[in-house]
């Protein structure tokens, strides 16, 4: 059973989450202080993270907590500029959401997180891509993909809903020896759409690019 770890001091927040994701079948431990998360960081699997905690904002001590251990971190805020949520992923969240939001979609992020990095077949819509032959079945029709463009769409497949800077797929897909522009990201990204009318492929204005189920 995975362990989901929940910082957060909104009591009927906390409690509504509490009860969705014990209801989806994961234990939650559920914290409202920043002083009480080091104690239950090592049983987590993965954590939500209020931002705005009664002592302060949580991303200056979340550097602290992963040197720990490193695990999925999906912040949680009510700040909307773009600067925050730069500063969210910076400090090594790999995901976050704004409030208010809807459970179900927190609980999705919370199942894609979590998801075996060693599945070898994923199923996105009416999209099927095989790690291990690097075949890709689109509407039932095998689609070609050059190399990059089939690392690229794995890194996003394999974790939806996660925010990717530029930067991280240039080192994720290229590797930084390679020294590709951003640019290069962005005509890859095209191409994709343009192969796969049907995913969302969404620009996150500032930071990069994810995908959204």
């Amino acid at each position: 059973m995975s362990v989901v770890l929940l910082v957060e001091d909104d009591l009927l927040l906390g409690e509504g989450l509490v009860k969705l994701f014990t209801q989806a079948g994961y234990q939650c431990l559920w914290v409202t202080k920043a002083s009480e998360v080091e104690q239950y960081w090592l049983q987590a699997d993965i954590v939500i993270l209020d931002r705005q905690l009664p002592e302060g904002d949580s991303l200056k001590l979340l550097p602290q907590w992963l040197a720990s251990k490193a695990l999925p971190v999906i912040i949680l805020t009510a700040r909307v500029e773009v600067n925050d949520r730069i500063e969210g992923l910076k400090a090594g969240a790999r995901d976050y959401m704004l409030k208010p939001f809807e459970h179900l979609e927190l609980l999705a992020r919370v199942q894609a997180q979590l998801r075996p990095l060693g599945e070898s077949r994923l199923y996105v819509n009416d999209l099927e891509l095989n790690l291990a032959t690097q075949q890709v079945i689109y509407q039932g029709i095998d689609v070609t993909l050059t190399t990059k463009e089939f690392k690229l769409l794995s890194v996003l497949i394999q974790k939806p809903n996660r925010v990717y800077s530029r930067e991280e797929l240039l080192n994720q897909v290229w590797g930084y020896q390679s020294f590709p522009t951003t640019r290069t990201i962005d005509n890859h990204i095209l191409h994709l759409r343009q192969k796969f009318p049907s995913l969302v492929i969404e620009t996150v204005r500032g930071i990069g690019y994810r995908l959204r189920v």
